[in-house]
């Protein structure tokens, strides 16, 4: 097999003296050690140590006798390049993102280098890992906030569990939805999990038979906009997994508005960044903030 033309799985225990992860990928693999880091550095290799797994990067971390390194290997995925994520808003502890369309919230055992967290990690000075408090679809763009400490993503962690931080979602619609006062309630069920959408009509588009929404959300459930409003007759534009038959086209849902308190100061924070909706003939972006008074693989 030449170097890198397919996908390779690897599972090597150490059962003799301590091994560099190099050293024992460079024996079991036709890779130079400069892809094997460069694989590495991408999130592709993990090792187990007693019942623990996690990500290895550093090539010369020394293995023990009884712990098993892990090598995901597939070409399609870590030839993937990300597009480029906006920093909103670095608290130090945690931070704020204009995450792009196209970009992960998550990674998977085959990699996370075109995620959001990863992106952070190696941006943000000073570098600082990074922690997941909740995710936005791969293909919607807008505000994603993540924690850099362990105090901070246990706080900001708790906030969501309790529903205490406000999510606004921005998103264009197929159809002329009628405006309802307050909003239009949806409590769908998704997946046996309960999910609440809150749906209010922004504006209407008689010419391109479409409108503009604003959604507020109580749950977040896995794609629950995008579910949401298909399920009511109206799939979001672009929306090529709810939607119908769309070819083209971005997914315009934006994660407009985030709303949390500090886990700094206490203080509430709402960080805002505009969309398609608040500025339905621009195509530029902006952002600012105001104060207001799914990753480890199964063995």
């Amino acid at each position: 097999m030449s170097e890198g033309d397919s996908i390779l799985e690897l599972h090597l225990t150490i059962t003799d003296q301590p091994q560099t992860a190099l050293a024992l990928l460079s024996a079991n693999t036709p890779f130079s050690n400069g892809k094997i880091k460069s694989i590495m550095q991408k999130g592709a290799v993990w090792y187990s140590h007693h019942k623990t797994t996690e990500r290895i990067r550093r090539a010369k971390r020394l293995l023990q006798t009884g712990e098993t390194l892990h090598l995901y290997y597939n070409p399609d995925v870590l030839d993937q390049q990300p597009p480029t994520a906006t920093l909103i808003h670095d608290g130090v502890s945690y931070s704020v993102w204009n995450k792009p369309a196209g970009m992960l919230s998550q990674g998977s055992k085959w990699g996370d280098h075109t995620t959001l967290y990863r992106w952070a990690e190696q941006h943000l000075l000073p570098q600082r890992t990074a922690y997941i408090v909740h995710r936005l679809d791969r293909a919607a763009h807008g505000l994603i906030l993540l924690a850099h400490n362990k105090r901070s993503t246990a706080h900001l962690a708790t906030q969501f569990q309790q529903r205490t931080v406000e999510k606004i979602y921005h998103a264009t619609i197929h159809g002329l939805l009628q405006p309802t006062h307050p909003s239009l309630k949806i409590t769908t069920p998704i997946d046996g999990k309960e999910a609440c959408s809150h749906i209010k009509v922004v504006r209407q588009n008689a010419a391109l038979h479409q409108t503009d929404v604003e959604v507020r959300i109580e749950s977040g459930r896995k794609h629950q906009i995008r579910r949401h409003l298909s399920e009511i007759g109206y799939p979001i534009v672009g929306d090529r997994l709810y939607g119908q038959h769309e070819e083209n086209g971005d997914l315009l849902l934006c994660s407009y508005s985030l709303q949390f308190n500090s886990p700094n100061s206490g203080e509430r924070r709402r960080f805002i960044v505009s969309s398609s909706v608040d500025q339905p003939n621009s195509a530029s972006t902006h952002s600012h903030s105001s104060p207001a008074g799914d990753d480890v693989p199964e063995f």
